[in-house]
Order: structure tokens, then sequence, then C-alpha cells
């Protein structure tokens, strides 16, 4: 009989506040609540890195996580982000979605969870 390893929850978030998204105290400060939110304990520090050239520019993060990570990229042209967790631990992905379409005030948001067995 095989088991979930684990669910993958694929944020995508539209029309952000564009200071939100190009705010690394910002983009601290969410992933701290983030992982409060969804009882998740983070693993380490964050990393948050912006990066790219032109269209391609923006900040992107990788936080490790007790039971897997999540990872963030950032459209700074047309105000998106990207949002992936994934968990071996059971979490709220429609938690996480609401949280954060409401912590970058994004006007809309879709949702897709994967479950790997």
């Amino acid at each position: 009989m095989k088991m979930d390893w684990g669910n993958l929850a694929l944020i995508n978030l539209y029309q952000c506040n564009e200071n939100k998204i190009k705010d690394k105290k910002q983009i601290k400060k969410f992933i701290g609540q983030l992982c409060r939110i969804i009882e998740m304990k983070r693993f380490g520090k964050s990393i948050i890195k912006r990066f790219g050239k032109g269209k391609l520019r923006g900040y992107s993060v990788i936080q490790l996580i007790e039971t897997s990570s999540i990872t963030i990229h950032f459209d700074e042209i047309e105000n998106r982000a990207f949002i992936d967790i994934f968990s071996c631990k059971k979490f709220d992905e429609k938690k996480a979605e609401e949280f954060s379409r409401e912590f970058f005030k994004a006007e809309k948001s879709k949702i897709k969870t994967l479950f790997r067995n």
C-alpha cells in the first residue's frame, strides 16, 4: 500500500501590491507569518535574493521547513507571485492561499494542489 508522501500547494497571485513584492523586509515578514499560520517550523534563515535582468528581475525566496520547503518567485513587471509549499506534514492549503493573497494585496489568486506518493 502506497502512502502519500506529501502535498504541494502551487499558489499564483495576480495584481499584487508592487511595493510589497519589491521589499525584502516585507517578504521576510511574510515568510515568518506564513510559517506560523500553516504551522510549519522553519529550518534556518530564509534565502531572499533579488536578481535577473529586464522582465525577469525580481526576488526569489527559499525557506527550508522541517518537513520540506517553501519557494517563491516574484514577477515585478506584472506584479505576480508564485508560491510553492511542499510538505510531508499536512497543512491547510486554502489558508495559505488566503493569507498570501491578503498579505500581498493581490486582486486575484489561484491554487492547485498535488499529492505525491
